[in-house]
């Protein structure tokens, strides 16, 4: 369809397609995609000729991966919600509009004219499919070569009893959406640190310094009362989506919490953006 044969009320997708473009057509965006998808695989190939060990942080899908191949991409997620796929967000948010700003396209976009605030909800909903990249990029190519080493049927779950193949399919779907979920929150509050600042790899570093602390905080005790409020602190209950019946409390306090920290950090971005005199 046309731009003149576009109704006037259906929003044009033109930018939105343009910024996923960039991000995907980056040399080190499809780097790092790589390396996401690289860490299952590593770990499959690891548990099939080798035993495998505990894992440390959150459910012990690990030690699970040789009684079905789908506890790998479950295992990999596991182990790169912590660290990886943190810093695979931070890198897109830095470039959000820090990088833009660096290169001195945005006041180009600016002048175009682009509406600031649409601007804004463009660059957040870019990030936001950029998380879902990163999730896809771990568990895609986890579910396959799990399947490829390790086989399929019935998955026992966390509560110990077996759910079907086609089931275990779907709840691997929800711990994606899920953990999809928390990095965009993470990637408000990268927005936000981009509206600062001109330097994406300051904006990284700033945002993987904010999780950084966020996982140390969530580990002090003396800290208890400030836990359920941390952005990290429920990314890890993503293994109650694998019991039976699925135990959703710890889910949906996550969910609660990331939608908090959307609204007050892209709240708190076009509160900078709006005003910012654009120099570069």
């Amino acid at each position: 369809m046309s731009v003149a044969e576009r109704p006037s009320w259906l929003p044009s997708t033109r930018l939105l397609r343009s910024e996923l473009r960039l991000i995907a057509g980056r040399r080190r965006n499809q780097a790092g995609l790589a390396v996401l998808a690289v860490v299952p695989i590593v770990m499959a190939i690891a548990v099939k000729s080798s035993r495998p060990g505990g894992n440390d942080g959150g459910p012990d899908f690990v030690s699970s991966i040789t009684s079905n191949g789908l506890f790998v991409p479950l295992a990999a997620l596991g182990i790169e919600i912590t660290m990886f796929l943190p810093l695979a967000m931070s890198m897109l948010s830095g470039d959000a509009i820090a990088g833009e700003a660096n290169i001195g396209t945005l006041r180009y976009l600016l002048t175009v004219p682009v509406d600031r605030t649409r601007l804004l909800l463009v660059k957040y909903a870019s990030l936001c499919i950029g998380a879902v990249w990163g999730v896809c990029a771990v568990a895609i190519p986890g579910a396959i070569v799990g399947i490829a080493l390790f086989g399929t049927g019935r998955l026992t779950t966390l509560s110990g009893d077996q759910i079907p193949f086609g089931a275990a399919v779907w709840r691997l779907v929800l711990v994606m959406l899920y953990l999809s979920a928390c990095l965009a929150a993470l990637a408000a509050v990268g927005l936000f640190i981009s509206t600062l600042t001109e330097q994406p790899i300051a904006a990284a570093i700033a945002l993987m310094i904010f999780t950084i602390v966020s996982w140390i905080a969530d580990s002090v005790s003396q800290l208890g009362w400030l836990h359920p409020w941390l952005v990290v602190h429920d990314w890890l209950g993503f293994g109650d989506l694998l019991r039976n019946p699925i135990a959703g409390s710890t889910v949906g306090h996550g969910l609660l919490v990331d939608l908090g920290y959307a609204v007050v950090f892209w709240s708190l971005a076009w509160a900078r953006f709006s005003g910012k005199d654009i120099t570069s």
